[in-house]
């Protein structure tokens, strides 16, 4: 008889701990604390920037490329190869996810694995394709694109127009 009552003193015990120790954990877990609000801040206004251009392709907006790039010579040949790649397909889907973003000073390296699907129809099954590129922005407070390289989703019109040639030394049909 003692042994149960000991042996339930002890199974409430344990039950009242583990329900503090919940409540604590709870607690301290509440609320997140950023330790460097700066940087926390202009990462997120580096993925903004990265999201912005994603959308701005995939919802086929031309100024709102503009809006992302600086007017550099090599953004200039993207937008044109993006406003081909609009003119050609009535549907762009395609995801953005960061791999790596790397910071010194103001400029700003993102690393980015994309894949999409571009479709000329909406009964058209599309070309799905993917690759790796790096993003080049500047800034601090504001993030602006200056560069890329890689293997870009922009241009995918050519990219098609490409893969449709047949191979060296076979003559087209005629």
């Amino acid at each position: 008889m003692i042994t149960c009552y000991v042996s339930r003193l002890i199974l409430r015990l344990g039950v009242v701990a583990c329900a503090f120790i919940a409540l604590s954990l709870s607690i301290a877990c509440s609320g997140k604390v950023v330790l460097y609000p700066e940087d926390h801040e202009r990462f997120a206004r580096i993925d903004k920037a990265v999201e912005s251009l994603r959308e701005a392709y995939q919802k086929r907006d031309r100024s709102g490329l503009q809006d992302v790039m600086l007017p550099v010579e090599q953004l200039e040949q993207i937008q044109a190869e993006a406003a081909e790649d609009f003119e050609t397909f009535q549907s762009i889907r395609l995801e953005f996810k960061m791999e790596r973003i790397m910071i010194d000073g103001e400029n700003i390296d993102v690393y980015v694995h994309w894949q999409g699907v571009w479709k000329k129809t909406s009964e058209d099954a599309g070309i799905r394709q993917r690759g790796h590129a790096r993003l080049q922005w500047v800034g601090t407070q504001s993030i602006l694109l200056r560069g890329v390289q890689g293997d870009l989703p922009f241009g995918m019109k050519t990219r098609q127009a490409l893969s449709d040639l047949p191979p060296s030394g076979q003559k087209l049909p005629q």
